[in-house]
């Protein structure tokens, strides 16, 4: 099979395509009074199956094979989300077809406790983000309104209001009291941190001394250089990012920062690195697809059009020896390709990408709805159709820079694909034009490689045929 271009392949007529939504949960965590009023809230909100395993959660994978659904829920008691289990999601959801992209929608909902987990369960609103708080640089011109103190150069802190312009604000070497007085009393809709942490606590500053996050019993507070604590009450609903934090997605029970995050400060979703992390990919681009292009992707897609991103650049760029995508794979069966050698990636680069492929969290209810509020894009993107006919078009309206970074803070940015979810699932594709793009069409998303920068940013167009299932 051409490498490029994966044409889906949906197992046939051993798929029925039959729900939309899929609870999964361990038969002892469903037994739980406490939880199972969480599974009785989930399956009445999106009208879900549910599946139960006793052992492992991949007792799971021939059951969602056969109902394969748009979403999927994992329903966990703390003690339950390790990082075996996180992995374990991420490779069972490539494998209910053939392409090695994951097929569906996927949150584990969990917190401190059955009321926390039972408090994200029932938030049903959708969020529209219009204030947002980092302690590292995010690209502001995006935003609303917002802030971000630094965490590389102390004092120093850039600010935007609804239809000003953007400042530079001066701060205090210290500022743990100020961001805990943002939480609780600015009410940001999404929360943005980088630098380093533990599954215990946050460092606020990266090069220079700082406060810090900690928690206990569920309680999240700001401990500042002299000791004394403050302490988190932010309740509104909010998505956090933790996006170069070492471990802060290992939920390892309820005295964790993640678990803490979800009691404290309103967290309703939230995604995060299970592992310490050193390459990047999977957490700073969430930035590309969520921050970045305001309002196009919801924060669940925007999560998973990231990890098509990574997949894609594994395929691409190192070619296996082994045609199982799934396998524990090393890095010495994958030699760089002649476009990878073009990008100058290397073989850390594999290594980089298959240590972050599945070890980012995703918490919460995957089919809530978070979205910047809609703001600057540098390319309009459009899919439409007639009859069995789609076209995917992307029209730049940034000149020659349309396809470049936005922001550069962090590592790994830029240069992503360009990606759209389709409502339905679609059956074999056949392209029409645009074959020389090099596009994916999987069941559930067309993806089209970023041009390469020493080519001009004009438009961008594939037609293919497809029917949907």
């Amino acid at each position: 099979m051409n490498r490029v271009v994966w044409i889906a392949l949906i197992l046939g007529a051993h798929v029925s395509y039959g729900a939309n939504y899929s609870v999964v949960v361990s038969q002892e965590t469903a037994k739980n009074e406490k939880w199972a009023k969480i599974v009785s809230v989930i399956r009445e909100k999106h009208s879900a199956e549910v599946l139960y395993f006793k052992k492992s959660v991949e007792e799971s994978l021939p059951a969602l094979r056969k109902s394969f659904p748009r979403y999927a829920c994992f329903i966990a008691r703390p003690e339950e989300t390790s990082k075996d289990f996180v992995k374990a999601i991420h490779r069972m959801t490539r494998r209910l077809d053939t392409d090695p992209y994951t097929d569906l929608f996927w949150g584990i909902l969990t917190g401190h406790d059955a009321e926390n987990a039972l408090t994200v369960a029932k938030t049903s609103d959708p969020l529209v983000i219009r204030n947002s708080l980092a302690c590292t640089e995010i690209a502001l011109d995006r935003c609303e309104r917002g802030k971000w103190f630094c965490e590389l150069r102390k004092g120093h802190g850039v600010t935007k209001e609804q239809g000003g312009d953007i400042k530079d604000i001066k701060l205090p070497q210290d500022t743990t009291s100020r961001f805990v007085r943002e939480l609780n009393e600015g009410k940001p809709d999404l929360f943005v941190t980088s630098g380093h942490a533990t599954e215990r606590d946050l460092q606020l500053g990266f090069r220079y001394r700082n406060g810090v996050f900690r928690c206990k019993n569920g309680t999240l507070f700001g401990s500042d250089l002299s000791g004394k604590r403050h302490a988190v009450n932010s309740p509104n609903p909010k998505v956090y990012m933790p996006i170069g934090n070492c471990l802060m997605g290992h939920l390892d029970g309820p005295d964790s920062m993640a678990a803490a995050f979800l009691e404290s400060a309103g967290v309703r979703q939230m995604m995060g690195y299970i592992e310490v992390t050193w390459y990047g990919y999977m957490g700073w681009g969430c930035l590309d697809y969520f921050i970045e292009q305001p309002g196009r992707y919801s924060f669940t897609e925007a999560f998973f059009a990231n990890h098509h991103a990574l997949i894609h650049r594994l395929e691409t760029c190192f070619p296996k020896n082994d045609s199982q995508s799934n396998a524990k794979v090393t890095v010495h069966s994958r030699k760089p390709s002649a476009y990878a050698r073009k990008l100058r990636l290397g073989s850390n680069d594999a290594r980089g990408l298959l240590f972050d492929r599945d070890i980012v969290a995703f918490y919460g209810d995957p089919a809530w709805q978070a979205k910047m509020a809609d703001g600057k894009r540098n390319w309009k993107q459009a899919l439409t159709r007639k009859g069995d006919e789609y076209s995917f078009s992307i029209t730049p309206t940034l000149g020659s820079a349309s396809y470049a970074p936005v922001n550069e803070n962090g590592v790994q940015r830029g240069y992503r694909p360009f990606i759209t979810f389709f409502d339905q699932r679609l059956a074999k594709a056949e392209i029409v034009s645009g074959q020389e793009l090099n596009p994916v069409i999987t069941d559930t998303f067309i993806l089209v490689p970023n041009p390469p920068s020493n080519k001009p940013a004009g438009p961008i167009e594939v037609v293919f045929r497809a029917k949907e299932i």
